[in-house]
């Protein structure tokens, strides 16, 4: 009488760990999918905005070359104060990077392991 009822319980054992590997997978399956898809539409959203952004600047960037060129009365001289002033936050962006690496990788963790 007890070996059949410690043979129902591990019967039943039995059958709650196959029900529970088996939603196991789905969640992680699932869990997975989410992942992929969460990260496949930032960066297809990042892609758009970056060119967007890069075509605005490209535009900015030319009208205000024009525009300094007729101030200073040369096109090398306008051009070359854009040119110069890319250079000067490039500079700075490469002398700041790692402070700038901090608070990106604290929203990114944050966005992906949510």
């Amino acid at each position: 009488m007890a070996f059949e009822e410690l043979k129902n319980d591990l019967m039943g054992l039995k059958t709650d760990m196959g029900s529970y590997l088996e939603h196991s997978d789905e969640y992680y399956r699932l869990k997975i999918f989410k992942v992929l898809s969460k990260n496949a539409t930032g960066v297809l959203k990042l892609l758009l905005i970056a060119i967007s952004s890069l075509f605005a600047l490209l535009f900015l960037s030319f009208a205000a070359c024009l525009w300094l060129s007729e101030l200073m009365n040369s096109y090398f001289i306008g051009f070359l104060i854009i040119a110069g002033s890319y250079i000067i936050i490039a500079v700075m962006l490469y002398i700041f990077r790692e402070q700038l690496n901090k608070p990106v990788l604290k929203k990114l963790s944050k966005y992906y392991f949510d």
